[in-house]
Parts: structure tokens; C-alpha cells; sequence
């Protein structure tokens, strides 16, 4: 029950809980990504190995690497956003909230990375 000299931030908690949401599905699509990466790579190595090709597929390729580090950055954008979850949570119930974006920052700039050796990579298999 809300007490009466108390505002009612049910709304700002509502909101708090529907942007970690967004951040938990980021981030399983980040780790999806991964996945599908590594076990592309998997897949296209051994379909060349069944057509008796092996020199299709770079027997050193980084797809592995590229894909762990997927995943990795996904499980570290769950914990990142729990704990803005946490602290968003405890600023609306003390009434002094302050935005950060650092989170967006760090994720943008290593999407950007990521989008930029994934790009390099490609056009040096070609």
C-alpha cells in the first residue's frame, strides 16, 4: 500500500523492469549470434570435409574465437544490466535517480568492434 505522503513510483518501477527486459533480450541475441557463428563455422568445415574439399574452409579460422567472445560480452551485458536493474531500483525508491549510460557506450563501441573485424574477416576468406 502507498503510503500518503509518498509518491507512487510503481510506474518508474514498471519502466525499470521492462528496460532490463529489453537489455536480458540484447542480450540472448548477442550470445545467439555466437553460437550460430561458431557452429556455422563447424557446419561449413564439415560440409567441405564430405565434398572431399578441405581447402575451402582456412583450417585456422577465428569464427571459434569471434563466436566465445560473443557470448561472453552476452553474459557480461546480463550482468551489467542486473546490476543497473538493481541500482535504477534502489535511486526510484530513495527518489534521486541519475541516468547513466555507460552500458549503452561500452556495448555500442564493442558492436561496432565486433561489426568491424567480423567485416574484415570476411573480406580476407573471400
Amino acid at each position: 500500500m502507498i503510503e500518503p505522503n509518498k509518491p507512487d513510483t510503481s510506474r518508474e518501477h514498471l519502466a525499470n523492469e521492462r528496460t532490463f527486459l529489453a537489455w536480458i533480450r540484447t542480450s540472448i541475441g548477442i550470445m545467439a549470434f555466437g553460437f550460430v557463428v561458431v557452429k556455422f563455422a563447424l557446419f561449413v568445415k564439415q560440409i567441405s570435409m564430405m565434398l572431399g574439399e578441405e581447402h575451402i574452409v582456412p583450417s585456422k579460422g577465428y569464427s571459434g574465437i569471434i563466436g566465445i567472445v560473443l557470448v561472453v560480452m552476452g553474459t557480461l551485458t546480463t550482468i551489467l544490466s542486473y546490476i543497473g536493474y538493481k541500482r535504477t531500483e534502489k535511486q526510484i525508491d530513495e527518489g534521486n535517480y541519475a541516468h547513466s549510460s555507460i552500458m549503452i557506450t561500452i556495448l555500442t563501441a564493442f558492436l561496432i568492434l565486433v561489426s568491424i573485424i567480423l567485416t574484415a574477416y570476411l573480406l580476407y576468406s573471400l
